[in-house]
């Protein structure tokens, strides 16, 4: 427990550093993002901001917001350390690789809940958005968030294999704001499409936490109708088969001897 507690705030305070050394990018990306909700929410709202539409599609963004930040930096974080030659040291120190990776997910999460709050700080007082805040909306996030780690360490394999996924991580971030439900959601889809975008790692956890914050469902309500045990078999499923993808992929870039290679 001490060596994960370890880890965690090494990993955490090294994310903040880069953040910090970094701010000028982070900004932009912050002010991108709010831009894209803005532009978003206008046309979706049919050339106005709609109040009662402005919350739905606030939710669903920012739960597409964190699966941006954690694709998008899971594996340009391994090609980063393998172009700096430094990957290879990872996996020499006494700490066991499972515990770096998750020490690494735990510290993504702080940082990126960081960015996020950043972000729905400035859109709620720019475009007035009020919600009420339900402890219930915590879990569903955090569950969903699991699932999103597990998607991810799918993507953070195929670079330890394939080294260059810049354009599959775009491409997947992308597909999940259009298609998971988080501008539009799903029950407007045609029913092949919305089946598709049901396989998704973050749709369900959208939709449960539309329902619960939203709509006030409680927990046990969301339990009783499958709803929120759909979700945790889900996010569990990802979780369980991204860790596993991920240590084959370890051992074939090991076997290969390309792990730290560019």
């Amino acid at each position: 427990m001490r060596t994960a507690l370890l880890v965690m705030f090494n990993e955490s305070y090294k994310r903040l550093l880069i953040m910090w050394d970094y701010k000028f990018d982070v900004i932009v990306q912050l002010v991108m993002i709010g831009v894209i909700f803005i532009g978003a929410s206008f046309f979706l709202g049919g050339g106005q901001f709609l109040p009662q539409q402005l919350a739905t599609l606030f939710l669903g963004y920012a739960v597409w917001f964190y699966a941006r930040i954690v694709i998008m930096s899971t594996s340009g974080d391994l090609l980063g350390e393998a172009q700096a030659g430094t990957l290879e040291q990872m996996y020499m120190t006494p700490a066991p690789t499972e515990m770096l990776i998750l020490g690494r997910m735990l510290a993504m999460l702080i940082t990126t809940t960081i960015m996020v709050l950043l972000t729905s700080l400035g859109l709620i007082v720019l475009l007035h958005i009020t919600f009420p805040l339900r402890w219930e909306g915590l879990p569903v996030l955090l569950i969903t968030l699991a699932g999103l780690f597990g998607f991810a360490l799918v993507l953070a394999g195929a670079a330890l294999v394939f080294k260059q996924t810049e354009a599959l991580a775009d491409l997947l971030q992308n597909a999940l704001l259009f298609l998971s439900g988080s501008l539009l959601p799903i029950n407007h889809f045609p029913v092949w499409l919305a089946a598709i975008a049901r396989t998704l790692p973050i749709t369900q956890g959208i939709d449960v936490l539309r329902n619960v914050v939203l709509g006030g469902e409680s927990l046990s309500t969301a339990w009783n109708n499958g709803s929120l045990l759909w979700l945790i078999i889900h996010s569990a499923l990802y979780l369980s088969i991204g860790w596993l993808i991920f240590k084959i992929s370890e051992r074939i870039a090991r076997r290969r001897g390309s792990l730290g290679h560019y």
